[in-house]
């Protein structure tokens, strides 16, 4: 069950589980402190539709327990990408008030919302519930501090490749170690600090702060987060006081990596191709009422290939086949963790969240760099297989994403995807479990409309903890989000007047009914979510009152929340608002 057992000096699971072998203490423990516990689980890239209790054909049996045994919410939104999303999870913030306006580089003082890490006006859920007696650990990726290249030296003349590679600088810091996890509210950390890995020999993996010089050579990386929560559980439980656990996935985030008898399990399962599966999802979607019965599935969101004219079936299929079986992975880590908490006598009032940081990508992977190994270890070359699709994706020595078809299929029935402030980007699943806090009837769907920056809230009310207005010194931002409590037990609650979307030029806006969206061209465009949940029907034209008001609506907001200034334009955006007429 423990594939880290014959682990790395220095990891923390032996000693761990060593001092955790009486199950009758653990049953013990916790009578002290009525707060509950929270668990956050965040996974990277995974598609609306993918799990099974919202349509999808991947067995999550334990998520899926989750979900019938609380709330699944199918309004709830993201910030269309990683690291944006996770500022905002992390803080109750927008993510150009806390800092990450775009990605982890730092653009300088004169763009406050662009700094590429967590600012000092923003404080995490760690550190207040820290603050107010709460043990806190985190397990997986963090991708909220900015991230630092290795720079030409004598010694090589591909210094990020050999960084990357594990071939030199072993002992490199990742980033300001003032900015990791043990630095802003957790007592715990093992996982990886930037946001790319090679699941079965991670980049940037510490433990505290320390880098992790090797891995077994059966490591991988979706098991080690998942037993590392364990372990972490195992541990918090022998004490009286409360747990914050925020276990953050890389997967099912490109490169397309998977363990082979995971991989089995989805053969033939794609072999149908696209359209069969997008359409099977949906017609779930409706059984489970995860979708109405006024909800249309929209075209392909691009001009889509055609199944049996496709030369690459068995790659195509192949691809979607590893995705699976990534996110297959995930939920085994998740029944072990169940496992845990009913072991430990610790389910019943554990409240745990469980969502996606963005919508599936369509992103497919093409050379190395940056973040993106070359060669393993012992130098073997990585194969880019978008560059030849003989190569079958899957193992460590290939790079691969699913690509434009598969993520609409895994965000069916919406529209675009992962960087897109269209419903594909940016609405995630999220489950709330709590068997002894959420009072509404059991496996029930909430169309409430909610936002990332919500789960600070909810944390803080459930802990019965206050935010702050200083924190270490410093002034803090007034929180954004409000608490989902009030869901758990009347099914309502007073929502946002308006949610707020921008992400490298696309843009949204939410008030009730009504969605103002565009792409980074700057056409916007206005939707009745009530009657168009997918975005088919532009109504721009016939409510344009409606328009106007929300176009000064986000204005107010994206400067309010430090959007602007923002960071030059890029060329190609110039380009795509000069020929839609947005700018001259």
């Amino acid at each position: 069950m423990f594939r880290l057992l014959r682990t790395f000096c220095g990891f923390v699971l032996l000693a761990t589980l060593t001092h955790c072998t009486s199950t009758e203490r653990s049953k013990a423990s916790r009578v002290q402190d009525a707060r509950p516990n929270i668990i956050i689980v965040l996974v990277d890239d995974m598609g609306f539709s993918d799990l099974g209790s919202y349509g999808g054909e991947i067995q999550t049996p334990n998520i899926d327990q989750l979900a019938t045994g609380g709330i699944r919410f199918t309004q709830f939104y993201n910030t269309a990408r990683c690291c944006p999303t996770r500022a905002s999870l992390l803080t109750g913030l927008y993510p150009h008030q806390a800092g990450i306006g775009q990605m982890t580089g730092d653009q300088g003082a004169e763009f406050p919302g662009y700094r590429g890490q967590l600012k000092q006006s923003a404080v995490t859920i760690a550190e207040v519930l820290k603050s107010e007696g709460y043990q806190t650990g985190m397990v997986g990726k963090w991708h909220v501090s900015n991230t630092q290249q290795q720079k030409s030296q004598k010694r090589s003349e591909t210094p990020q490749l050999d960084w990357l590679n594990h071939q030199d600088f072993a002992d490199a810091d990742f980033g300001p170690l003032e900015a990791y996890p043990t630095a802003r509210g957790f007592d715990k950390y093992y996982g990886n600090i930037w946001g790319v890995v090679n699941f079965f020999d991670p980049f940037s993996l510490v433990n505290g702060t320390t880098p992790v010089a090797s891995v077994p050579d059966d490591y991988y990386h979706t098991d080690a987060l998942s037993d590392s929560a364990v372990s972490y559980v195992k541990e918090f439980a022998q004490q009286d006081a409360p747990f914050f656990l925020y276990l953050a996935h890389t997967a099912p985030h490109w490169p397309l990596h998977a363990l082979p008898e995971d991989i089995d399990k989805y053969a033939d399962t794609y072999t149908e191709g696209w359209d069969a599966i997008r359409s099977s999802r949906f017609e779930r979607m409706k059984e489970l009422g995860i979708l109405g019965p006024e909800v249309s599935l929209p075209d392909h969101q691009r001009k889509i290939d055609i199944w049996a004219e496709n030369p690459h079936q068995a790659y195509d299929a192949r691809k979607m086949a590893v995705h699976a079986a990534m996110i297959d992975r995930i939920d085994q880590g998740m029944g072990r963790l169940l496992a845990t908490l009913e072991e430990t006598n610790q389910l019943d009032h554990t409240l745990i969240l469980f969502l996606s940081d963005n919508g599936a990508s369509p992103e497919m992977p093409k050379k190395a760099g940056f973040d993106r190994n070359s060669e393993t270890r012992d130098g073997q070359q990585v194969i880019y297989t978008t560059n030849d699709k003989t190569i079958m994706p899957g193992g460590e020595l290939t790079y691969a994403g699913i690509g434009d078809h598969w993520a609409n299929v895994a965000n069916t029935p919406f529209r675009y995807w992962k960087a897109r402030t269209f419903e594909g980007g940016i609405c995630t699943p999220l489950i709330a479990h709590w068997p002894n806090g959420i009072t509404q009837q059991a496996g029930s769907i909430n169309k409430s409309p909610g936002h990332v920056i919500d789960l600070m809230a909810t944390c803080l009310d459930v802990a019965g903890a206050t935010y702050p207005r200083q924190f270490n010194g410093h002034d803090i931002t007034p929180m954004e989000g409000k608490s989902l409590a009030p869901i758990f037990t009347n099914g309502s609650r007073e929502g946002h007047e308006s949610i707020f979307f921008e992400h490298f030029w696309s843009s949204a806006l939410r008030m009730d009914k009504w969605k103002l969206v565009a792409l980074p061209d700057g056409v916007w465009e206005l939707y009745d979510l009530d009657a168009d949940r997918t975005e088919q029907h532009n109504l721009i034209d016939q409510f344009p009152e409606v328009a106007e008001k929300m176009k000064a609506r986000w204005q107010e907001e994206a400067t309010r929340t430090q959007v602007f200034p923002g960071p030059k334009m890029p060329k190609h955006v110039k380009k795509q608002r000069k020929a839609a007429g947005t700018i001259k």
